[in-house]
């Protein structure tokens, strides 16, 4: 079944980050009954943090419009989800856009030449807005598959011949990294939103607490089931600590083929690190985000989210806590044997699982540098 929310306002909004200072904000409303009075003073370019101008922009608009259903457009130079979070997040003395507003799925666009291109492109890096402050440098390979991977909709035009397969090949890619996602092919000419299915316009009344649990440093990728078009998705999982010089070594035959790979790893040069992985192209990229839950340490239990507490009791051993290994990895005909082969050869084995931390910490790290926590 498909709808058309034609009685929608539209919010747009553009922001060109700076490499020091807030970025420069414009916003562009348009919809039925939008009084000059409102899309006006929004049309003015406005410097500051974009969370409070598009906070107060949406309560702008409910207060005058009242809309049924507002179109939130926002461009490629946020970091979608944790500024999605930091822009619903309640705060103390001011109104919640909770109160207001039911978020409805979050919906992305892809040509396909662009995203190829965007996904093999890691010569250079962006900085974006992640809803507190930029981010680290990102590479366009890193930014277009978080476009993708936060999105519950993904619209793609629909092959332009039967000869051409590279917008099928896409839109197979789209469905591993959002596997949850609802795939939408459309025609190349102009189509009015009618073409979109109803779930589109349904509200998701959980919407905060999914976008924080797709932060948690240690929460798992999705992986789709089977092979498609060539597409193929690899989920490999691990209950011993991994040898730092090892995986180096054995990352030419994992990342054979691999597009994007995500997840969190527990290296035996950083015992007490949540260490994530993040590859988008031919760029791999480890950082440690956050510190293993331990027993006993009741204000890092209590300032985990309700999600990272639920995953760590479901992964809790008695000796290691909730350390383990997660990795989800994406690309064209990968070889699932030999990917999670080469990551077991790299697990420490018996003798070296005895020597603990201590005896850990002389293992060379060539990835995370040789200085232990």
């Amino acid at each position: 079944m498909r709808s058309s929310p034609v009685d929608a306002v539209v919010l747009a909004a553009s922001i060109h980050c700076r490499d020091a200072g807030y970025p420069a904000v414009q916003r562009f409303v348009t919809g039925p009954e939008v009084p000059q009075s409102v899309s006006q003073p929004m049309a003015r370019v406005a410097t500051g943090d974009p969370v409070v101008i598009l906070r107060q922009d949406l309560l702008a608009i409910r207060r005058t419009v009242r809309p049924p259903h507002l179109v939130l457009a926002l461009p490629d130079e946020l970091d979608l989800l944790p500024f999605l979070v930091e822009l619903w997040r309640p705060r103390a003395g001011a109104s919640a856009l909770g109160d207001h507003y039911v978020p409805a799925p979050i919906v992305t666009g892809l040509d396909p030449a662009a995203f190829l291109a965007e996904l093999g492109c890691v010569h250079r890096a962006a900085r974006l807005w992640d809803g507190t402050e930029h981010t680290s440098p990102l590479t366009p390979a890193e930014i277009a598959a978080r476009r993708v991977e936060a999105a519950q909709g993904v619209i793609v035009p629909a092959q332009p011949s039967s000869t051409d397969r590279r917008t099928d090949g896409v839109a197979a890619l789209a469905h591993h990294l959002s596997p949850s996602a609802t795939l939408v092919q459309v025609a190349q000419q102009p189509q009015t939103a009618a073409e979109l299915p109803l779930s589109f316009l349904r509200p998701v009344p959980d919407a905060l607490e999914e976008w924080r649990a797709r932060l948690e440093p240690v929460t798992v990728a999705p992986a789709r089931p089977g092979t498609d078009l060539g597409v193929t998705s690899v989920v490999w999982r691990a209950r011993r600590p991994l040898h730092p010089e090892r995986l180096a070594d054995a990352l030419p035959t994992v990342m054979a083929g691999v597009v994007r790979g995500r997840g969190h790893l527990w290296l035996a040069s950083r015992p007490a690190a949540v260490v994530t992985w993040r590859s988008a192209g031919p760029h791999m990229e480890l950082h440690e985000a956050d510190r293993w839950l331990e027993p006993g340490d009741e204000s890092a239990w209590r300032g985990a989210s309700p999600q990272r507490r639920t995953l760590a009791s479901w992964f809790w051993h008695d000796y290691y806590g909730e350390r383990h290994n997660a990795l989800t990895f994406t690309g064209a005909d990968l070889n699932r044997d030999r990917l999670c082969s080469a990551l077991d050869a790299a697990l420490l084995d018996d003798r070296e699982l005895s020597l603990g931390w201590d005896g850990w910490a002389a293992f060379p790290d060539p990835l995370l540098g040789d200085v232990p926590l």
